[in-house]
């Protein structure tokens, strides 16, 4: 079987200039030779864009919503810290400024950081950097989300997106813990805790380590360092600093807890909706080639579900990412043009016999993934207490 490494793909240049440098574990992860499913499936891409004369990236409807989302959060901000003095003025701002917060990170900074906005890279970049405007890092998104996740997606010990540790089991290839039997009840609420657990912790933990998981990653230098640490500071002035100028530490914290909290639970769940379902496959490479059976792209259709593909409000309000199919195989694209690209992935899929998998609706989604909690969470019909993990 010919393989070939997957961080050769060109999708994967990074924002930064950086050219990904595999790890000793990622380099053995290598996936079969493309073959005509690819080349038809981007040829009829093509197709469509010179056939219809739109363009991929520097679309109008694309910057009227960063327009849109970039002053939405900046009203509700100022709503929220300067006019709002009782509990039940600022709770609907907060829930707001949650969904807002998150909307940013999944339609301008998702897009920025793919270059999907643009075909301006300092557009992109400037895009990229909203990420820092709501408590992350665009330097180590890149690394985890466009390189290791969108690289290995459920490949368990390579995707840093399904592992929870000891937490939760989100893949049948990880480890199942005597607890994990609760898990679709208990990682809902946790799920509301990611913001917080990136604001003030992930970031800091990579950059002290030079690690994400098992992945050596390099340390921001230069003006990404930069970057990072002004970024920070930024988040901190806006997040902690300048509301207590106005308000007491604990309407503060407990303001920052709920738009946090509502930021965490969506950006969660919707990823959770797109990979750790029943449909979609867990690939586990050969031991003694690291070979992955399908190629790259069949790889990308079958650990991918969509959802909701009909509904135009989800579309807009998710940026897209309920075209995650499509999103993975052409993520410089910009996601308005998901809808339409949908129909021609399908039949390609169709036409080459590989599963394109969808939940019709936002709701049947999140019931896929409640059942996929419980069935991870549960021990195997012939296997015994003794056979299970505990937490010591």
């Amino acid at each position: 079987m010919r393989c070939r490494l997957a961080l050769s793909l060109p999708t994967l240049k990074s924002p930064q200039s950086i050219a990904p440098h595999p790890t000793e574990s990622s380099r053995k992860i290598k996936f079969t030779k493309a073959d005509s499913f690819h080349k038809e499936l981007k040829w009829r891409v093509d197709d469509y864009f010179l056939t219809t004369g739109k363009r991929r990236r520097d679309c109008p409807q694309m910057y009227l919503k960063v327009a849109i989302l970039l002053s939405g959060f900046a009203a509700t901000y100022c709503l929220l810290v300067f006019a709002a003095q009782t509990w039940w003025q600022g709770l609907p701002l907060a829930l707001l400024l949650g969904g807002i917060t998150a909307a940013i990170g999944m339609n301008v900074q998702h897009d920025g950081g793919h270059q999907a906005i643009s075909d301006r890279p300092w557009i992109n970049r400037l895009m990229a950097m909203s990420l820092e405007l709501i408590g992350g890092s665009s330097y180590y998104w890149h690394w985890k989300h466009a390189v290791l996740h969108h690289t290995y997606v459920n490949i368990s010990g390579h995707d840093t997106d399904i592992d929870l540790g000891i937490l939760g089991r989100l893949s049948p290839n990880s480890p199942r813990l005597a607890f994990h039997r609760w898990q679709h009840f208990y990682l809902w609420g946790l799920y509301g805790l990611m913001a917080m657990k990136w604001h003030f912790y992930d970031d800091y933990r990579d950059f002290v380590l030079g690690t994400m998981g098992e992945h050596r990653v390099p340390r921001p230098a230069g003006w990404d360092l930069l970057q990072f640490v002004v970024g920070k500071m930024a988040f901190l002035t806006l997040a902690i600093a300048i509301p207590l100028c106005f308000h007491s530490i604990s309407t503060v914290l407990l303001f920052y807890c709920i738009t946090a909290t509502v930021a965490g639970i969506v950006l969660s769940v919707v990823f959770q909706l797109a990979h750790t379902v029943g449909e979609a496959e867990f690939p586990v490479p050969r031991a003694d080639t690291g070979c992955v059976e399908n190629e790259w792209a069949i790889h990308q259709v079958e650990t991918t579900v969509d959802f909701a593909r009909t509904s135009p409000l989800v579309t807009w309000l998710l940026g897209g990412l309920n075209f995650q199919i499509e999103h993975h195989l052409f993520p410089r694209i910009c996601h308005i043009h998901y809808p339409a690209l949908s129909p021609l992935v399908e039949a390609t899929c169709r036409d080459f016999g590989v599963t394109f998998s969808e939940h019709r609706t936002f709701g049947s989604g999140v019931a896929a993934h409640y059942r996929w909690l419980r069935q991870m969470g549960m021990p195997k019909p012939t296997e015994s207490a003794d056979d299970f993990h505990s937490p010591a």
